[in-house]
């Protein structure tokens, strides 16, 4: 038990790094959060189905008559809390954990769920960016390799199907989107799409972790690909940030795609990586997407490096 905190203690230090970049916040070592403080949000979606918000990436839960399906863990210290926000819905157990990618705000909680007797699921390229460690493309920032009792005890190339009783979870592969193990996640019955953080909101742009095979173009084409799963009713989750209809979905996706051709610009007349961020091709579009300056300039690298990776 005390080996298995540790590990848990270790995940959410290393996440909350990976959290800073998510956020698109300068890269000096951020104090972590005080989890003691974190409170967690239940949002009724309908259906047996809620999303849950606390301190990292957003929560989806579906309730079956003989178990849970959850989307993502947030930090490990926050499975007690977690817990206890399920039980106050249910008393079905958690029987899947799905990791919608490997950044430990989403993926830290792994350890204690399993502990619990929870299948951790994820696609096959998360088990190998945790297995292996990784680093930030635009830090140098190097994270370790997750302990194994952190790594997924069930992996998926492109489609898969989990089900509890009365409840199924269709899982999907996008390829080269926020990183290159996303996976979505669908409720065909409560018509609720949990998308991960190729769809982040609230106050931030997107991160495009590049150094783990994320693209700018894959994160349109995985817009793409929810608005083709998405109509008007359905309630869509993001990684980060509140309840999305499609409308704002179709306006995230108008976004991305003014972003990357902006800087598509730059990249074809040559421009260095630096006098790219220093054009500010964004710079209208940062108080629509609420963020500072400098995840305004970290946007424009990412999306630099996407379209000319030779340039890192």
């Amino acid at each position: 038990m005390a080996r298995i905190l540790w590990a848990a203690m270790a995940t959410a230090l290393f996440g909350f790094a990976g959290l800073a970049l998510a956020q698109n916040t300068p890269p000096a070592s951020p104090a972590p959060p005080d989890f003691s403080k974190v409170e967690i949000k239940t949002t009724d979606l309908g259906h047996d189905t809620y999303m849950l918000q606390g301190q990292g990436g957003n929560i989806t839960v579906a309730v079956g008559t003989d178990g849970v399906i959850m989307v993502d863990g947030e930090f490990a210290p926050l499975h007690d809390k977690i817990k206890a926000a399920i039980a106050a819905i249910t008393q079905q157990p958690v029987k899947y954990l799905i990791n919608t990618h490997y950044h430990g705000d989403h993926s830290g909680g792994n350890a204690p769920f399993a502990a619990d007797g929870v299948k951790v699921v994820a696609q096959e390229n998360v088990k190998k960016r945790l297995a292996d460690g990784t680093t930030n493309a635009l830090t140098g920032n190097k994270t370790p390799p997750a302990a194994p009792e952190a790594l997924p005890a069930e992996t998926y190339g492109d489609k898969l199907v989990l089900k509890v009783k009365g409840r199924s979870a269709a899982l999907a592969h996008i390829q080269a989107a926020h990183t290159d193990g996303d996976t979505y996640v669908y409720f065909k019955d409560a018509n609720v799409l949990s998308t991960g953080d190729i769809v982040t909101v609230g106050g931030r742009y997107p991160n495009i972790d590049v150094g783990a095979g994320g693209n700018i173009k894959g994160m349109i084409a995985g817009a793409d690909t929810f608005l083709k799963v998405a109509n008007d009713q359905t309630k869509i989750v993001p990684g980060h940030g509140p309840l999305l209809t499609k409308a704002d979905l179709k306006n995230y996706r108008a976004l991305l795609v003014d972003s990357e051709g902006r800087v598509a610009k730059l990249v074809k007349a040559g421009k260095t990586i630096d006098e790219a961020v220093a054009a500010k091709p964004l710079a209208d579009l940062d108080a629509k997407a609420g963020a500072n300056q400098q995840g305004s300039d970290n946007f424009v690298k990412l999306i630099y490096l996407s379209l000319k990776p030779a340039n890192a």
